[in-house]
């Protein structure tokens, strides 16, 4: 496993480092078996309006997931305390969902193994088992509407999203529905 300990605007210690590792390390070890990465990040703002302006920010890579926290405190020692008691219940968090679905290990350490072994005719077996579940092809003209029109057409379509090009930016873009009600707009930008 790689652990990689970053600074912004300020020179690390060894101390911060060691204790950053030694608090860190033995919690997601505690908790995580199949860890590839762990990044922190440690942050100083200086704005002297901000009291508790140290930052630090821990990500942690598991097969197929990224668990990232973040908190601030008066020194580095709190922020990473308050850090690594968040990544305890976020890891917990994950670990729960994992054995609630049914899937310790979820298959995903089999599959990026098998990944590199995989050979030019498995690629075409699985495209084309892909290109067989594709069970309905649907086409339509696009035309330059606003936002606003685009929302109103997939309202009376009844769909969760709608693609058109937008006629602001004159790019072809997607607005759905977010679980919160609310819409949301992707326009590519190349």
């Amino acid at each position: 496993m790689e652990y990689i300990i970053k600074g912004r605007n300020v020179d690390l210690n060894d101390k911060v480092k060691e204790y950053s590792y030694k608090k860190i390390k033995s919690r997601v070890d505690k908790f995580l078996d199949k860890t590839n990465k762990i990044e922190v990040k440690l942050k100083l703002e200086k704005n002297p309006r901000i009291r508790e302006n140290k930052e630090v920010e821990i990500t942690v890579f598991v097969l197929g997931s990224v668990i990232r926290v973040t908190d601030t405190g008066s020194d580095f020692f709190e922020a990473i305390d308050k850090a690594a008691g968040k990544l305890e219940r976020q890891i917990k968090k994950y670990r729960d969902k994992l054995t609630k679905r049914g899937r310790k290990n979820h298959g995903r350490e089999e599959a990026a193994e098998n990944f590199g072994k995989l050979r030019t005719e498995d690629l075409k077996k699985i495209e084309g088992k892909i290109r067989n579940s594709i069970v309905k092809i649907k086409t339509f003209i696009l035309k330059p509407i606003s936002p606003e029109e685009a929302v109103t057409q997939m309202e009376l379509l009844g769909h969760d999203f709608f693609v058109f090009i937008n006629s602001e930016s004159e790019r072809t873009a997607v607005i759905y529905r977010r679980k919160d009600s609310n819409y949301g707009l992707i326009e590519p930008t190349i």
